[in-house]
């Protein structure tokens, strides 16, 4: 056992330094430079993945829908100069709230709704990649609530959840790899924060669980996309958003336990249950009385308020400005 551990410790590190540029998953490319030149001059930006890169497919965001730069997609178009729309607006972000890796339903059990693989599929139907791209995709928040809300429900055991997660977590390396393969030459990839941080792990009781299965499904998207460092760069929201719950004030945030919205969804609306608040459903007028939005880190227990989006898009992007 520690002999695989240790491989598996070894491989992981190899991963991170190949597809981050650095010794290590957190390290910061180009850290301590207070500017970087990049050779890279994006001409679109493509996004696909679930509600947190989601920016608008069915009408709303999950976060609070301010009309502002809200999602970190957004932002990482904003500081280039582009835009980015939904694909159901005619725009290249084919992201979907809840879509999980491959499976349906999705994890609201919504059957119409597209899998990351299926949006990759829509994509490759009738586009091409070409020079200028950059491919921006999230993926596994979604899977890591069905999994859990199974383990909830009694319907799997919490050994066959992380089975389950730790599959995904490949599979989603492998839609990586179909995007390199159909000629994406800049990839920026990343997997879930550590949803044992998340007010809705507090809720369900299952912060174990969610620790673990955060932690497998990103082990298992590095081993798989090891060798596509010269195509890939893996921004680690783990870690950076574990920055911010620990010290929620650094990043000029009040805290991070907080949920601002009050909008309650009668539906499944992400996954987690019936009446449950959903910032798929919050605007300014549902926050709850005397919260300045914009201070706090959790929207709804699940997905972030605009400025987390901010702050995570900012740091993204000078991840890809450090890198290509």
């Amino acid at each position: 056992m520690t002999g695989q551990k240790t491989r598996r410790g070894f491989l992981l590190a190899a991963g991170a330094s190949a597809i981050t540029g650095v010794a290590g998953v957190g390290g910061l490319t180009g850290c301590g430079s207070g500017t970087i030149d990049s050779a890279l001059v994006p001409k679109r930006l493509i996004a696909f993945g679930d509600g947190f890169s989601d920016v608008g497919q069915g009408g709303a965001r999950y976060t609070v829908n301010d009309g502002s730069v809200n999602n970190w997609t957004h932002q990482m178009a904003a500081n280039y100069g582009l835009t980015l729309t939904s694909a159901s607006a005619g725009g290249m972000s084919y992201a979907q709230g809840n879509a999980r890796v491959i499976s349906n339903p999705d994890a609201a059990g919504n059957a119409n709704t597209r899998s990351i693989k299926q949006q990759i599929d829509s994509f490759l139907a009738s586009n091409s990649f070409v020079s200028g791209d950059v491919v921006l995709i999230n993926g596994g928040i979604s899977d890591i609530i069905a999994e859990t809300m199974a383990v909830v429900a009694g319907t799997q055991t919490s050994a066959q959840a992380l089975a389950n997660v730790s599959a995904t977590g490949v599979a989603f390396g492998n839609q990586i790899q179909r995007l390199v393969t159909a000629g994406a030459k800049n990839v920026l990839v990343t997997g879930v924060f550590n949803m044992s941080k998340s007010v809705w792990s507090t809720s369900v009781g299952q912060a174990t669980l969610l620790d673990a299965a955060s932690s497998k499904f990103n082990e298992q998207l590095l081993v798989t996309i090891v060798s596509l460092g010269a195509n890939v760069l893996y921004v680690d929201s783990a870690y950076y958003f574990n920055l911010i719950y620990g010290s929620p004030t650094a990043y000029n945030l009040l805290d991070a336990t907080t949920v601002v919205c009050n909008s309650v969804d009668s539906a499944n609306g992400i996954g987690i249950g019936t009446g449950k608040v959903s910032s798929k459903l919050c605007t300014t007028s549902t926050i709850t009385t005397g919260l300045a939005y914009n201070s706090y880190l959790h929207a709804d227990s699940v997905y972030f308020t605009p400025a987390a989006h901010v702050l995570f898009g900012n740091y993204a992007y000078t991840r890809l400005r450090g890198r290509w």
